[in-house]
């Protein structure tokens, strides 16, 4: 079993940074692909950004493209996204996941382990 426990998340006005982190525990051993993903109040989970588990390879929704930089170190078992230039459109609630999967995975399917979210919100 994998815990995940995110944290990072706050207030922030649009054009504002935040960069949240994503500690992992538990029967952590052996690197496994992460991601984050948000869910906006109404609206259905989506996937932000993925990464392998190595780090070699990365994936971003188009809506977060050039703004948003996911990364990982494994020696310490978190997982970061760093948001710049936030937009209100940016407000939901950011999970992180892992998968037992070792390549880049985007579907929230192909994942096993979720966080409990941390709340972001971006005011205009």
């Amino acid at each position: 079993q994998v815990h995940l426990v995110e944290s990072g998340g706050g207030l922030v006005q649009a054009g504002g940074s935040l960069r949240l982190s994503c500690a992992a525990s538990g029967r952590t051993s052996g690197s496994r692909a992460m991601g984050w993903f948000r869910q906006a109040s109404g609206k259905k989970r989506e996937s932000v950004a993925s990464i392998s588990w190595n780090g070699g390879n990365t994936y971003y929704a188009d809506a977060v493209k050039g703004r948003f930089t996911i990364s990982r170190d494994n020696a310490r078992s978190t997982l970061f996204l760093q948001m710049n230039s936030l937009k209100p459109e940016d407000t939901a609630v950011y999970y992180c996941a892992a998968s037992e999967l070792l390549g880049l995975v985007s579907s929230a399917a192909a994942y096993d382990y979720w966080g409990q979210g941390t709340q972001v919100t971006v005011s205009s």
